[in-house]
Parts: structure tokens; C-alpha cells; sequence
């Protein structure tokens, strides 16, 4: 049978010391993690406008999207409907069939004569 000697009261103070220390040593690594996690450079004040900025960028993606879904809707009626090109020239470039009467209206006479 193996008896262990008695290391005395010092050994055991001692002990004890280092225990405390090493538990004051992680309180205080906690504590410094818990502002790094708060307040640090990417903490999580950071992450939270991170994350509010890239569901915006995703929004802003989908609609970009559905625009060009339009505008290629509108490029393939361009290229092969006739009556679309037909009322872009009337509207944007003032073109007219033979055979109708165009009427012009200037508003700034129309305002003038109503009082």
C-alpha cells in the first residue's frame, strides 16, 4: 500500500492562491470578450447594420431584377411587334399617317382665357 506524504498548509495556500488568480485571470478574459463582442470594431452593433444593409442589397437585387425582366419584354416588342413601333413614333417623335389631322393645343393660351 502507497501512503502519500502530507504536503502541509503552505502547499495548500499556495494552491488555493493560484486557483483564485486563474479564476480572476478568466473573469477578466470574459469580461474583455464581452466588450469586444459589444463594442468592438466588427461587434455587434456592426453585425446587426451589416446584415440590415445586405437584406437592402438583396431587395434592391430582386427589384433590378424585375426590371429587367420588363425591359426585355419591352426590347422583344420593339423587335417584333409593328403597332408598338407604330406608337412609339406617334408619341415620341410626332409622326402622323397620311390622311389625319393633327391638333395642337397650346396650354398657355388655354390658361390665359379661362378667367
Amino acid at each position: 500500500m502507497l501512503v502519500k506524504r502530507n504536503r502541509g498548509r503552505e502547499w495548500l495556500h499556495w494552491q488555493r492562491r493560484w486557483v483564485t488568480g486563474a479564476q480572476y485571470v478568466a473573469a477578466g478574459m470574459c469580461l474583455l470578450l464581452l466588450l469586444a463582442l459589444f463594442f468592438g470594431e466588427m461587434g455587434l452593433p456592426r453585425y446587426f447594420s451589416m446584415r440590415d444593409h445586405a437584406q437592402q442589397l438583396e431587395r434592391d437585387i430582386q427589384d433590378l431584377q424585375r426590371a429587367t425582366i420588363l425591359l426585355r419584354g419591352e426590347i422583344d416588342r420593339l423587335e417584333h411587334d409593328p403597332s408598338r413601333i407604330e406608337q412609339l413614333a406617334r408619341e415620341r417623335l410626332g409622326y402622323v399617317r397620311k390622311g389625319e389631322t393633327v391638333y395642337q393645343v397650346d396650354p398657355e393660351d388655354s390658361a390665359e382665357r379661362r378667367p
